[in-house]
Formats: structure tokens, C-alpha cells, sequence
């Protein structure tokens, strides 16, 4: 059996669909899941990067192309009222229901279709707290433990080289992006592709484009 690691971040759309479409792009096969809740604004800011909604043209195409993604495979998704919106109440919440680092599927799947289905507001707080209502909690969510549990995430995924989610763990490889799932299932059913130097050697390269200032 394997075992995945999927670092998730209730805000992002692409991390929803991968979310919901596990099951199916890796049917048939055997492993086991933790997922695991990490702030993706954190991971961007660790990387000097901005989000695909801080960019405006890139906002644009990013929510259309979710929404499609979501009609071709068939996953029910709605945008929330308002986006990008605070995401730490929902991984906050989430971390409330686990006495450790990792979240069960219940507990994921009930925060993300909160957010992604019925086009409401996902950061009323009247909204987040019926959503609380669900789920079973065993400790704060807002006290010093759970933000701890958090950062210690975030600290840890970019350990390991994780710099957006959705992002995929296993075996010491790492699997970024709602279709990086197909790439997965690939390495999961044992494609030697991934022995080869396409893989071990892609990035093995020095880059000669440097950043310029005007």
C-alpha cells in the first residue's frame, strides 16, 4: 500500500477538485491518504510568489477555468460569494477535529463543499459557525496548540519542497496541481518512466535567464 500526503488549503479551487476527484483518478489502486492543512498564502510567501487572484488577468482565466473543470468532470462547484477571502477560520477549523497534523476525510470533505458548493459567503460568521455545528472537535482551533499545529505544517511542507497545493507526497517525491493527479496515478501503478532520466534529470540544468531590473 502507499501512502500520500496531500497538503490542502480550503481557499484554493484547483485543491478542491483534486479533493474530490482523488477517488477517482486513483481507482483500483491501493493506498492510504493524510490530509494535511497548510496555509497557502504562507508557501507563496516562502517562495516570493503571488497567488493566481492577486494577478487580474490571471484571476480571470483561473476562475473559468476551475468552473469548467469542475463541469467536465463532473464535480459540483459554485464560487463563493467572495474570492480570495481568509481562509484561516476553515484551517482552523479544520485542525480543531485532530489531535494532529492531519484531518480526516469527513472533516475535509465537510470545509471544502462549504466553501465550494452553494455560492455563499465563505468567511460569514454565521456561516462558519452552523459549519463548526458539524463537526466533531477536540480541542481550540484558535488557541496557541492548533495555530502551532499549523505553522509546523506549513514549516515542514516546504521542507519537503512544496510550494502550492494541491500538492501530493509519496515516497519522497512530490505531485503539484489538480493534474499532477494523472501523473500520480502513473508513478503509484509503476511506470518506469520515473526511474529514468526524464525525472531524475529534468531539472539538473543550470538557468541562464536572470531576473532583470529596469
Amino acid at each position: 500500500m502507499k501512502h500520500i500526503v496531500f497538503h490542502l488549503d480550503f481557499i484554493s479551487p484547483y485543491a478542491y477538485l483534486a479533493f474530490e476527484h482523488l477517488p477517482v483518478a486513483l481507482e483500483g489502486l491501493s493506498y492510504s491518504v493524510d490530509y494535511r492543512p497548510v496555509l497557502l498564502g504562507a508557501l507563496l510567501k516562502a517562495h516570493g510568489q503571488l497567488g493566481p487572484a492577486e494577478i487580474p488577468s490571471k484571476r480571470s482565466w483561473t476562475y473559468r477555468h476551475v468552473l469548467w473543470l469542475g463541469h467536465a468532470h463532473g464535480i459540483p462547484m459554485d464560487m463563493p460569494a467572495s474570492h480570495p477571502y481568509d481562509p484561516l477560520p476553515h484551517l482552523r477549523l479544520a485542525l480543531s477535529t485532530t489531535s494532529g497534523a492531519n484531518i480526516n476525510r469527513y472533516a475535509a470533505e465537510t470545509i471544502f463543499r462549504d466553501v465550494w458548493r452553494g455560492g455563499g459567503e465563505a468567511g460569514d460568521p454565521a456561516r462558519l459557525a452552523a459549519l463548526a455545528q458539524r463537526l466533531p472537535q477536540v480541542r481550540d482551533g484558535n488557541a496557541d496548540e492548533a495555530r502551532a499545529q499549523l505553522r509546523a505544517n506549513g514549516e515542514e511542507a516546504l521542507a519537503h519542497g512544496v510550494f502550492g497545493v494541491p500538492a501530493f507526497e509519496t515516497e519522497g517525491r512530490l505531485f503539484w496541481g489538480f493534474d499532477g493527479l494523472a501523473v500520480l496515478r502513473a508513478y503509484l501503478t509503476g511506470d518506469a518512466w520515473f526511474e529514468g532520466p526524464a525525472w531524475q534529470g529534468a531539472d539538473q540544468r543550470p538557468a541562464t535567464l536572470r531576473s532583470r531590473k529596469t
